[in-house]
């Protein structure tokens, strides 16, 4: 990873850097736009999944940064019933959008890692009225 300043990013008043955690903050919000994205996921050793939580944007966000080019990998947790390959692909255009709209970098690559699947809150039948267990009145 490298902060340096490209060559376009330098001005008459200074230079330009963008942090990586900039990009993984980006790389995360784009991520759980997309439908079918439950939440991201830390990956194997990051521990439990976050839900939709915005507490940690960069959670499962990986970025490798240089002047001009950005690699981005995701892990993620999809809602059960959705099309993995759908979801994985509105994922990697979504973020490759949202960081060269907002950093000019080119994104080479998004990978996309489905580390779980959760099932939204399972349905109910719907319950029959109680009949009363009494035979006789």
């Amino acid at each position: 990873m490298s902060l340096l300043a490209a060559d376009y990013e330098k001005t008459d008043m200074g230079t330009i850097q963008i942090a990586p955690e900039v990009i993984e903050i980006i790389a995360g919000m784009a991520t759980i736009e997309v439908p079918g994205v439950a939440g991201m996921s830390g990956g194997f050793a990051g521990g439990i999944a976050e839900l939709l939580g915005r507490k940690n944007l960069s959670k499962g966000v990986k970025v490798e940064v240089g002047q001009r080019e950005a690699a981005i990998d995701v892990s993620i947790v999809i809602e059960f019933g959705t099309r993995i390959p759908e979801v994985a692909s509105g994922v990697q255009q979504n973020v490759k959008h949202a960081i060269e709209s907002m950093t000019g970098l080119s994104v080479i690559q998004v990978n996309v890692h489905i580390h779980d699947v959760i099932f939204k809150g399972a349905e109910k039948p719907p319950e029959e009225p109680e009949v009363s267990s009494q035979r006789v009145k």
